[in-house]
């Protein structure tokens, strides 16, 4: 063990027991370098962060530029710095009308607890809606509209009056009512098992929440910025948000999220009291430097077309024995194998073969593949193959 191992895994607080363990010595592109010497191609993006690959020429020209200007100088909303107001503008051209004024913070599970207290503030009311199986964050107000009960359990008591459904059926949507301040979703369940919302569906959920002066979230921090093809999610199902929540690949590498709203309902966070949502480091001009150069990056070229290609290639390669279920959209796959001893298997075999693989939170039987949307036909359909290969090396 290395001095530097070391010091990580007696200093570091750890999250289980088996974290992967890789020294890295520098990142480029879609690889990951270690100071071993090896090379991995990071085929799930640092969890759908990197949609740029690694260390973009662009994002890091950015951030030196703004190093040389200044770091933090006040709080969020007090100082006018032009790396924040030029992102927020370029990002509030690409969405709609009533998506018109954003909030920076510093990461996704701080976008949707402000998304939350922003739809309690603006509805005067506290129940919540959401969906089993969802994972909307860590911190407790995220927690709390999590689906799932081995990681809420631990932390009970959380928010009250949240209510899971679910997802795709219909029939839960009555619980949506009047005395409903939201409904918190993601138009793609990632951590669920990379689940799409059906169309029509989600257009009923809309209906609903109109219906009953309910606000509608959509929790875009993984689907978000051609993740899936659209820019963001929400674009291909045609349902506007009322709240719209946003992170990971948002800062092309460095740490930022959002929640973007209309004005209207930004009004109450300047009320009742003054600065009741405040953040230190939310917006920070560095992190705004960056999060412009990789959106500008983005709009540039057809990502979309990059995105959509990387589907059809999965689709195309990953067939056979042990292999139930290809999900998702466009860079946002989950591949459903038979059972969980096949998955680890195959997981470890192609981190042997030098591929970065994972799987979900929620689901120890489907491999995460969120490759860089950079990412080579080439160098895909051989990293496929090697998935495919371990496969049926094992099924």
């Amino acid at each position: 063990m290395s001095e530097l191992s070391d010091s990580f895994y007696k200093h570091v607080a750890q999250t289980s027991d088996f974290p992967m363990g890789l020294e890295i010595d520098h990142a480029e592109g879609c690889h990951i370098h270690t100071k071993d010497g090896k090379s991995y191609l990071d085929l799930i993006s640092g969890i759908a962060v990197s949609s740029l690959g690694h260390r973009h020429p662009n994002v890091i020209a950015a951030i030196k530029k703004q190093l040389d200007k200044h770091l933090h100088v006040m709080v969020y909303g007090e100082y006018i710095q032009e790396p924040q107001s030029r992102f927020a503008q370029l990002l509030t051209d690409q969405l709609p009308g009533s998506l018109d004024r954003v909030y920076f913070v510093n990461s996704g599970t701080e976008a949707n607890e402000g998304a939350l207290k922003l739809a309690k503030k603006y509805t005067g009311r506290h129940k919540f809606v959401a969906f089993k199986n969802s994972y909307h964050g860590d911190t407790h107000g995220s927690l709390s509209v999590t689906g799932r009960d081995v990681y809420r359990d631990p932390y009970k008591p959380l928010l009250p009056d949240v209510h899971f459904i679910d997802f795709n059926d219909p029939a839960g949507l009555s619980m949506i009512d009047e005395k409903t301040a939201a409904v918190i979703m993601e138009p793609i369940q990632g951590e669920g098992g990379v689940i799409p919302a059906d169309k029509e569906w989600l257009k009923q959920i809309r209906k609903r929440c109109d219906e009953t002066g309910a606000l509608l979230i959509f929790d875009e921090i993984q689907t978000g910025f051609f993740r899936t093809g659209s820019l963001f999610a929400f674009q291909y199902y045609d349902v506007v948000p009322d709240i719209l929540s946003l992170a990971k690949a948002m800062g092309g590498g460095m740490p930022m999220g959002a929640f973007v709203s209309s004005s209207e309902i930004f009004e109450e966070f300047k009320h009742n009291p003054p600065l009741n949502h405040v953040t230190t480091f939310g917006g920070h001009p560095v992190s705004c430097a960056a999060a412009h150069a990789n959106l500008e990056t983005l709009l540039s070229d057809d990502f979309s077309a990059k995105a959509e290609r990387i589907e059809e290639i999965a689709r195309e390669l990953l067939k056979g024995e042990g292999i139930l279920e290809l999900r998702g959209r466009g860079g946002m796959l989950g591949l459903q194998l038979r059972d969980s001893d096949l998955t680890q298997k195959v997981v470890e075999e192609c981190f042997k073969e030098g591929i970065i693989l994972g799987w979900t939170l929620h689901s120890n039987s489907l491999i995460r593949i969120a490759p860089p949307l950079i990412i080579e036909p080439d160098l895909l359909e051989e990293a496929l193959q090697s998935i495919r290969s371990a496969v049926q090396k094992f099924a």
